[in-house]
């Protein structure tokens, strides 16, 4: 081979390589990104809302009479028994009832006679129900062991007890009240006309706590002004004021989980009600919403969280649907491709557009129906950057890898 066909290879060859060397450093570097997995397993969808913990029943003890409230020594969150008394009332002293209001005392005396019968046909009715829903739950644990029951069923049963036992409660609490309200009356009936009369005790209905305190000296007041209020706090329950479009997806025992409420663990919780009524309040954004009133109790023991107290905030996390065995991905790693749902699929260091087929969404991840299988690893928070084959450079791990 000669002198000059020699030297031409060997520019030629340093041409190549100079060319070479000039493509690469002129190619981009590796973009850095995030992967995901796709993976399999349960598929959760939630939703938060902020929640207050409210009374769903509690007694305002107003005066029967009007007279001079003798000083109330109770205070906001002291206990009381049902049948204490809590305040008393001396009559106005030289007071006589002119015929009217004698026959409006009396009349109000038989309304509550009435009224006290009435109360007493509620008990027992909630006395039998709570008879039969004991029963039922007796069958449902013989049942169970049988494997004849599920156990959703036979927890349902014993919601059923628990209610039907409060219910009985609360029908013996209205009964005491009613039975104060017509002994109260028989007393002004019987004291007209006297020079001073018998005072008034007014005693507790329930046995709970002091929630509020209206009147504290020793004042004049009025026939049904508010003097004291009390409540249970065993019967606490969570209200959310949902969207009515989030309120569709519950149904009474949908399962929940309080959360923020200051202890160190979730709470967890069952929907008990949802009110049919909607109203409308502005959201911080000035957007008016529909929103109603959804009610919760918290199935944890109350030793648990016996520091909340009425009106105290929560935050509440309902579970609406579970699905098992599912194929997903992260949320943030789907986009819009015109009218179809896509991916950057990672690929040899390299970025590789498909398009997916999507189902149920939740929080954090969402259903592949098709266009991606399990273990593909895709770009966890693709951007307008991001294009077919464009090198990459991974870092770290993929979650669920």
């Amino acid at each position: 081979m000669s002198m000059r066909r020699r030297h031409w290879i060997v520019l030629t060859l340093a041409g190549i390589a100079v060319a070479a060397v000039a493509f690469w450093a002129l190619q981009p570097s590796p973009r850095p990104v995030d992967a995901a997995r796709v993976t399999r397993g349960d598929l959760v969808q939630r939703f938060e809302e902020e929640g207050r913990m409210m009374l769903p029943r509690r007694w305002v003890l107003s005066a029967p009479i009007a007279g001079t409230l003798r000083r109330i020594e109770w205070l906001q969150g002291d206990a009381v028994k049902a049948g204490q008394v809590l305040a008393v009332v001396d009559p106005a002293r030289g007071v006589l009832l002119d015929p009217a209001s004698r026959a409006r005392i009396e009349a109000e005396q038989h309304a509550a006679e009435a009224s006290l019968e009435a109360a007493g046909q509620r008990l027992a009715a909630a006395r039998a129900d709570a008879d039969l829903a004991e029963r039922d739950v007796r069958r449902m644990r013989e049942l169970s062991t049988t494997g004849a029951v599920s156990v959703a069923a036979r927890e349902e049963a014993e919601a059923r007890v628990a209610r039907a036992r409060a219910t009985v409660q609360a029908a013996v609490a209205e009964q005491r009240a009613v039975a104060q309200q017509r002994a109260a009356l028989a007393a002004v009936l019987g004291g007209q006309g006297r020079a001073g009369g018998t005072a008034v005790e007014i005693r507790a209905p329930v046995t709970g706590v002091v929630l509020h305190r209206y009147q504290q000296s020793a004042v004049p007041v009025q026939a049904g002004q508010a003097l004291l209020e009390i409540g249970d706090l065993r019967t606490l329950q969570v209200m959310v004021q949902a969207l009515s479009q989030q309120a569709l997806a519950l149904r009474p025992g949908t399962p929940a989980r309080i959360l923020r409420w200051g202890g160190n663990q979730a709470l967890p919780a069952r929907v008990v009600r949802i009110e049919p009524g909607g109203f409308t309040k502005i959201s911080a954004l000035g957007v008016e919403e529909q929103r109603t009133q959804v009610w919760l109790e918290i199935t944890a023991p109350r030793a648990q969280w016996r520091g909340l107290g009425d009106g105290f905030r929560v935050e509440v996390e309902f579970e609406v649907a579970r699905r098992h065995d599912v194929l997903q991905v992260a949320a943030s790693a789907v986009f819009r491709d015109g009218r179809r749902w896509a991916a950057y699929r990672i690929e040899d260091g390299r970025a590789r557009l498909v398009h997916v087929e999507l189902g149920a969404r939740a929080d954090d991840a969402v259903e592949v129906l098709g266009g991606l299988r399990k273990g593909d690893a895709v770009v966890a928070f693709p951007d307008d950057r991001l294009r077919d084959g464009l090198r990459l450079r991974v870092l770290g791990d993929a979650p669920g890898a």
